[in-house]
C-alpha cells in the first residue's frame, strides 16, 4: 500500500523557513485548540496526533533537516528503517496497531519509540529521547572576540496533559567560543526536553546574536572602523591612533588620503582559526574645524590664495 506523504507546515500552518519559535508558537497554539480533554469536537483527537507528529519532526533539528532533504523526492518506496548496530531490538509500528504516528513518519524516522531487549521481557515500555529546543543568546563583541563563560536564564513554556502551558525557568552556563559569529549555534547536551521511559534528554540550540558596538561593525571575521583626521593631515600624510579589539595601533595616513578611502590592516578582525584572523577595514573621514582663531583664519585665507588646487575639477 502507498505511503502518503505527510506535509508537517502545512499542518502547523507555517512555512518551510519558519524559525523554530515560530514552529514551537504555532505548535502550542494549535495544541491549546484541538486538546482532546479541552476540545470536544469528533476529530480534535485525530488533528491533536497530527499536530504531535508534526512538531516531533518540525521541533527537533535532526529530524526536521531529515524531512526538508527528503521533500518531494518522497516516494513509497524510501526505505527509513536500519538495521540496530547496538545490540537492541529496535520496533517500529504503525498508526493501526498504536495510533501514536503515522506510516510516513515510521518510514522516514524507523518509529519514534524504543524498544530494548530487557524491555521486552517486562512487557515493553516505550522509550524516547527528549526534544532538542532552540532558543537564543545575546553577546557583546568582545564576548565574541575573546571568548567567555556566560550565565543566563531561560524561561521554556511547555504543553502539559492538560493543554496547559506550563512555563519552566532554568540557569545555564554557556561557554563562547573565540571568533563565534552571528547565527552560530552552540549546543547544550541534554539540556532539551525531557526523554521518556529513562531516555536521555534533548539538547539545547543557543543561536548567537552578536550586539552592536560603538566602535566597530562586523561582517563574517572582519571588522570596520571610522577614524577622523585633519585636513592638513590628509594632504601631508600623517600617523594617527586606530583602537582594536585588543589594543591600539599606529596607522599611517598617506599624503593625498581622500575622505572615504579605507585603509586594510591585515589580522586585525575577528579570530578565524588559531593563529588566523579577520582584517581591520578603517574609513577615513577628513573634518574640518568649526571655529578658526584668528590665526587659523590668516593661514586658511592664504591657503586659499597660494593652491593650485581646483576640488570641483
Amino acid at each position: 500500500m502507498a505511503i502518503k506523504y505527510q506535509d508537517y507546515y502545512k499542518t502547523l500552518g507555517v512555512d518551510r523557513g519558519a524559525s523554530q519559535q515560530e514552529i514551537q508558537r504555532a505548535y502550542r497554539k494549535l495544541a491549546r485548540k484541538y486538546h482532546p480533554d479541552i476540545n470536544k469536537s469528533s476529530d480534535s483527537e485525530e488533528k491533536f496526533k497530527q499536530l504531535n507528529e508534526a512538531y516531533e519532526v518540525l521541533g527537533d533539528t535532526e529530524k526536521r533537516t531529515k524531512y526538508d532533504n527528503i521533500g518531494s523526492s518522497w516516494s513509497s518506496n524510501f526505505e527509513g528503517f536500519e538495521a540496530p548496530r547496538d545490540g537492541n531490538v529496535h520496533f517500529s509500528y504503525s498508526s493501526e496497531n498504536t495510533g501514536q504516528f503515522s506510516d510516513f513518519f515510521q518510514n522516514l524516522f524507523g518509529g519514534g519509540w524504543r524498544f530494548d531487549q530487557a524491555d521486552l521481557r517486562g512487557g515493553g515500555v516505550r522509550r524516547r529521547r527528549g526534544r532538542d529546543h532552540e532558543s537564543s543568546i545575546i553577546i557583546s563583541l568582545a564576548e565574541a572576540y575573546h571568548g567567555a563563560k556566560k550565565s543566563f536564564d531561560l524561561e521554556r513554556i511547555e504543553i502539559g496533559a492538560d493543554g496547559d502551558e506550563v512555563r519552566i525557568r532554568s540557569t545555564y552556563e554557556v561557554q563562547i567560543p573565540r571568533g563565534i559569529t552571528e547565527g552560530s549555534l552552540i549546543r547544550l547536551v541534554g539540556k532539551g526536553g525531557a526523554g521518556s521511559g529513562g531516555r536521555e534528554f534533548g539538547d539545547l540550540y543557543l543561536r548567537v546574536s552578536i550586539a552592536p558596538d560603538n566602535r566597530f561593525t562586523l561582517k563574517d571575521h572582519d571588522l570596520a572602523t571610522t577614524v577622523d583626521i585633519a585636513p592638513w593631515e590628509a594632504a601631508l600624510g600623517a600617523k594617527v591612533t586606530v583602537p582594536t579589539m585588543d589594543g591600539q595601533i599606529n596607522l599611517t595616513i598617506p599624503a593625498g588620503t581622500h575622505s572615504g578611502k579605507i585603509l586594510r590592516v591585515r589580522g586585525k578582525g575577528m579570530p578565524v582559526s588559531s593563529g588566523v584572523y579577520g582584517d581591520l577595514m578603517v574609513t577615513i573621514r577628513i573634518v574640518v574645524p568649526v571655529h578658526l582663531t584668528a590665526k587659523e583664519r590668516e593661514l586658511f585665507e592664504q591657503l586659499s590664495r597660494e593652491s593650485r588646487f581646483k576640488a570641483r575639477q
